[in-house]
């Protein structure tokens, strides 16, 4: 087999498709698991272990290991799930939790990976029925009467430990419900979702009568009652002061339009809905009374202390949206404390079920020795069920972005389209090179910054990478319905492979190909720079570096995952693209001098350097058309397209190298040019002179 072939087929097997993304198996657990624990055989529908610890003569079950990413894959920081390793008991505690795999840049370059590591062994011990917190010690004194448990934050990583405690939450709350009872065994997968529709003008009174507002009163009588004998309630709670109002709460679904569009102005509105995501759950809280959930360590932006919420038996963050803008209120709430809160959607809260918030009270008896007495009170909330979407059908986890993400796919579709249709039809767009240019211009800018920069497609080879890692394991790679964007794009991209090649997706839809095209304009524009053209045998020689490149990043893939992080920042992608070059400088260094060589020498990298070219030139292969128009002429003797191919794809015969060629249509539009393709500028010479000829002639007997 040639060195081509079998990378072809290497490339073939790294793209076939099965259902998980994690890299466990039942003998790396065991290792993770020594005697007297077991794991057992792995679960068929849901992607975990059960773990066993012999209890006399006989193995009783312990609970459950999974790997985050196989339940939860949230995009890190730079947009790469952190795998956990979770071990959770029989009753949702955290037996164990580990960090398996992540790509965060301020551990991975900066912090190093000590802190990320302590902060992930924190959960041990902890359990899902507590609602756990991200804090920090200089405050845990004073937090002694909250109603969440607190767990050490990292500074300077605030955005990446917030990732992985909500990637370890989702996913342990997705396996408790399934597994352990939880919440009635509801699949996080197929919950309600809160209707879009069906706004109508309504004022604050009509709200509270259709139950879209409640409201929750709690009395002086009850707190001193739930307080009786703790010998901190006081003497006269139960006289004629016991019917006075202690707090009252005011609670709804801030996100359902009949609220939301009620309650806060048009802008405000798109706000709120511009900072949550789809999924996500606003729930307004107003409370008014001398006890409210605002305490005086309430810290805008952080989870409340005073106030929680459960559904079920498991906990649910309520995280503060920090929303300034005014709501409509009645009179008498204008001085209010009213917060908006969010629930993330991975979290699995279901709308069409009972919300069971709770308001903690907490006092204080002794003076050496303080105690702290705390008490929760109920304040139940249930949205209409008019207001509520049922699930439909066993729709898969990873549905749910699809959805949330289906404008984007509708933009890419249309402009998927639109290239396939120019690239199949070229001949009104090459018809004058300043058509061709502004096309060219404006969709390499699309590409750029919508599919790039905003949509976070870009495609590169640790797509590849990751399913050699997962095939080797046994495993597969459904995770990649979790990013459709990509998903989307190597659809369209496999299609294009077969009908036209590598160069419908190196020459249009890599946004650091279009960033390198766009700043060789600009720099052309500018005068900025000499463009230097190899040596046709130079630039052969050196156009195979690339496939060296690709055969040591699947070789390593297949045997060493830490070499590869390493070896696959070859591709400057990660650093241009996803994370806009704020990284560490020599990440930066590389991208950036990877774009002024492009001045120089024409995209050097993806001529040269690309594995990712490299692996879809092979795969070109399997193209069916020669869709390059030529003519006998071409090669023999007219060079003019050759010396116009800043890709130097056609040799000197006339023939197009179709595995280097991408797709830019030049000389498509020379060849179809009456004014730039030299045969066609003879041909048109030729039936001048016959003409000419014809009329001398005419004009010599008309003047006899």
């Amino acid at each position: 087999m040639t060195g081509r072939r079998w990378l072809t087929a290497l490339l073939l097997a790294g793209l076939a498709l099965a259902t998980q993304a994690g890299v466990m198996t039942r003998a790396a657990l065991q290792l993770h698991f020594p005697p007297p624990w077991t794991v057992g055989e792995k679960d068929a529908q849901l992607p975990v272990w059960p773990i066993f610890k012999q209890d006399m003569t006989s193995p009783v079950l312990a609970g459950y290991v999974f790997e985050s990413i196989d339940l939860a894959p949230l995009p890190g920081f730079s947009g790469t799930p952190i795998n956990l390793l979770v071990a959770l008991d029989a009753k949702g505690a955290f037996l164990d939790v580990r960090v398996l795999s992540h790509h965060e840049p301020v551990f991975l370059e900066g912090l190093g990976e000590g802190p990320l590591l302590r902060f992930a062994e924190q959960y041990k011990g902890l359990s899902l029925r507590q609602n756990l917190k991200i804090g920090s010690n200089a405050n845990r004194g004073e937090q002694h009467g909250s109603a969440n448990a607190y767990i050490d934050g990292v500074a300077k990583a605030t955005a990446s430990v917030r990732i992985l405690h909500q990637s370890l939450l989702a996913s342990a709350l997705r396996v408790a419900r399934a597994r352990l009872g939880f919440a009635a065994g509801s699949d996080p997968a197929l919950l309600a979702r809160v209707r879009r529709d069906g706004f109508r003008p309504m004022d604050w009174e009509a709200l509270l009568q259709a139950g879209l507002v409640q409201r929750a009163r709690l009395s002086r009588g009850q707190v001193e009652r739930a307080f009786a004998g703790t010998g901190v309630d006081e003497a006269d709670g139960t006289g004629a002061a016991s019917g006075e109002t202690f707090s009252e709460l005011y609670l709804a679904y801030l996100n359902v339009p009949a609220v939301g569009r009620n309650l806060l102005s048009e802008a405000g509105w798109q706000h709120l809905l511009g900072r949550i995501d789809e999924g996500d759950h606003a729930l307004l809280a107003i409370a008014t009374g001398r006890y409210t959930f605002v305490g005086d360590n309430f810290v805008r932006g952080a989870v409340p202390d005073r106030l929680t919420l459960r559904q079920g038996e498991l906990p649910l963050e309520l995280r503060d949206l920090d929303l300034d803008d005014p709501l409509r209120l009645p009179a008498a709430l204008q001085r209010a404390d009213a917060k908006v809160f969010r629930v993330i959607g991975p979290a699995g809260l279901d709308p069409a079920r009972p919300l069971d918030f709770a308001l903690r009270v907490t006092r204080e008896k002794g003076m050496l020795y303080g105690e702290r007495v705390s008490r929760d009170f109920a304040l139940p909330y249930r949205l209409p069920p008019d207001q509520v979407i049922a699930p439909q059908g066993e729709a898969r986890g990873w549905l749910a972005v699809w959805q949330a993400r289906a404008w984007e796919l509708a933009v890419l579709a249309g402009a998927l389209a639109l290239l396939a249709v120019v690239l199949a039809r070229p001949r009104w767009i090459v018809a004058t090179p300043a058509r061709l240019a502004r096309f060219r211009t404006g969709y390499l800018v699309f590409t750029l910054v919508f599919i790039g920069w905003f949509a976070q497609g870009q495609l590169s080879i640790v797509h590849l990478t990751a399913a050699i890692q997962a095939l080797a394991a046994g495993r597969s790679l459904a995770f990649l319905m979790y990013d459709p964007m990509s998903v989307a794009l190597w659809a369209f991209v496999a299609l294009t492979l077969v009908v036209w090649g590598r160069g419908t997706f190196c020459g249009w839809l890599c946004p650091f190909g279009a960033l390198q095209e766009l700043a060789a304009q600009l720099a052309r524009r500018l005068g900025l720079g000499r463009r230097l053209r190899l040596h046709r045998d130079l630039d052969t020689r050196l156009k195979r570096v690339k496939y060296a490149v690709l055969a040591v990043i699947l070789v390593l893939a297949a045997l060493s995952p830490a070499w590869t992080d390493r070896a696959v920042e070859i591709e400057p992608f990660k650093t241009a693209i996803t994370l806009n070059f704020v990284r560490a400088w020599p990440f930066v260094a590389w991208a950036g001098g990877l774009v002024l060589l492009n001045l120089v020498l024409y995209k050097g990298f993806c001529r040269y350097l690309c594995p990712l070219g490299a692996g879809l030139k092979l795969l070109g292969h399997a193209r069916l058309l020669k869709w390059i128009p030529r003519r006998a002429e071409c090669g023999t003797p007219c060079q003019t397209c050759r010396h116009r191919c800043e890709y130097q794809a056609i040799k000197p015969d006339g023939a197009i190298v179709y595995g280097e060629c991408f797709q830019c249509l030049d000389c498509v539009a020379i060849h179809d040019s009456p004014e730039r393709c030299a045969p066609l500028i003879a041909r048109g010479r030729q039936r001048v002179i016959p003409v000419r000829a014809a009329v001398a002639t005419t004009v010599g007997r008309s003047a006899a």
